[in-house]
Parts: C-alpha cells; structure tokens; sequence
C-alpha cells in the first residue's frame, strides 16, 4: 500500500514539474526571441509599444498599495493574536471576513473600487484609484498571514520572556516577531505577486494609458494589464509574448528574494 501511495505521490510531481516546466519553456521560446533594446525605452508610440512606462507604472502600484496595506494588515494581525481575546465573538468575526474577501474574484474589487473611487470619489481612471483599490485587495491577505505567523509562535515562548520579567511589548519585539517575521515576508511577497499579476482590478480603476503617470490623479497601466492589451488588440502579439518573459523574470525574482529574506531573518531570529 504504501508503494502505490509513493508511486502516486512521484507520478503527480512529476505532472506537476512538467507543466511547470513547459509554461516556462513556451513563455521564453514564444518571448525572448522578441525582446529588443526598444521596448525598454522611456515612451510608448504605435511604433514602439515600449513596456517602460508599463514597468515604472507598476512599481509605482506596488510601493503605493504596501504603503498602506502593510500597516493596516501587520498591526491588524498583532491586535488579533496578541490583544484581542481568543474566544472574543468580534475577533471570529473579522477571520471569517478576511476569509471571505480572501476568495473574493479581483474583478469585485475592480467594480468597486471603480464604484468608490473613480465615480464617487472623482478620482476617476487613476493612480491613486488603483492603488486604493490594490491595497483593499491585499489586506486580507496580509492580515491572514500575518496571523498565522504569530499563531506558529508556541504560546511557552512568550510565558518565558514574561517570566523573565519581560514586558508586552518587548516580548513581541524580543521573541515574538523574529520568529515570526518570515511567514509575514511570505505573506507580503504574495500582496506583492498578486498586484504584479492583476489586470481586472486595475483595468476598472488604474485605466489603460500608455503614458507614464506624472501624478497620482494620472491614468497609466500595469505591466500585467500592458500585455493583456497587447494580446487582445492582437496587433503587437510578439511584444505581447515579450512582456511576458518580463512578468516571468519579475516574479522569479519576487520569489528569490521572499526565499532569501526569509532564510535571513529566520537566522537572525535564532540567533
């Protein structure tokens, strides 16, 4: 029994790495070919479907949305684990909401950030509508897993550093927060993968200009949302197939560097 189990468990890793393998294979054999020193440049023609902008635009997207996100979602997280009561009602409340936005498709969040912000806000297709609308959408995941780091510390841990005469806060500084700061990294790498990969949020809110923003009131569009337009305008497919070599780099990177800090704060934390 445990032979079939064990065959079971290499043949669905193996499906699983080949089709990793092959989405990767068919994304730099469709765009590298197609990756040229012009769509690098600083402005966006119909000669030239420079990504730059699309790239600029995105990085402004994601510094935006954790600007706000990250306060809200980690000191969220804290008062949830290490204040509120475990058996408190409001606290079960606000998990199963988190939850449930969590699952939420992006396109309701698009639809109501183009409620909110473009239309009753007046903010209409911009920067500042697509950031809102982005750091709404990351919030539940980062209080969730900002959760669940704190919730791995093991409860002796803190009776310890209390013991020692250690107070609140210098136990969640002390103790607390290194060992959980990796699942916390995990969780903002994942706000951040989610944001790189969105186009139905953004198209509602952020808008399509090819420009680069020159204000947080100014349209613009995402490296994401960049490609999308390219494909389905079906004029500039090869740039299309290009754009998303970029995305692929950029995610490979956001996964490298989640690793990395991981594995360094874990060894600061033991140490």
């Amino acid at each position: 029994m445990s032979k079939v189990l064990r065959g079971f468990t290499y043949f669905f890793a193996a499906v699983t790495f080949a089709a990793l393998v092959w989405i990767i294979g068919y994304v730099l054999v469709s765009g590298v070919p197609h990756l040229t020193a012009d769509l690098f440049s600083w402005k966006y023609s119909t000669d030239n479907v420079s990504m730059m902008p699309s790239i600029i635009t995105t990085i402004y997207v994601i510094g935006g949305s954790l600007l706000l996100a990250i306060p809200f979602g980690v000191f969220a997280g804290f008062y949830l684990v290490e204040y509120a009561g475990k058996n408190n009602k409001w606290v079960e409340g606000i998990r199963i909401a988190t939850d449930t936005l969590t699952g939420v498709p992006s396109i309701v969040f698009g639809l109501f950030g183009m409620l909110a912000f473009v239309s009753a806000a007046g903010f209409q297709y911009s920067l500042i509508s697509g950031i809102l609308t982005s750091a709404i959408m990351v919030l539940p995941l980062i209080i969730r897993n900002t959760e669940e780091a704190l919730m791995s510390v093991k409860d002796n841990l803190r009776q310890a550093s209390f013991g020692l005469g250690a107070g609140k806060l210098r136990t969640i500084f002390r103790i607390v927060l290194p060992i959980a700061m990796p699942g916390i990294l995990s969780g903002i790498i994942l706000a951040i993968g989610r944001i790189v990969g969105e186009t139905a949020a953004l198209m509602y809110t952020l808008g399509t200009s090819t420009s680069l923003p020159n204000s947080i009131f100014s349209s613009g569009r995402t490296l994401a949302l960049h490609m999308y337009v390219l494909s389905s305008e079906g004029l500039h497919r090869d740039q299309a197939n290009a754009t998303g070599v970029v995305l692929l780099l950029v995610v490979l990177v956001i996964n490298g560097l989640s690793t990395w800090l991981s594995q360094r704060f874990t060894k600061g934390g033991q140490n």
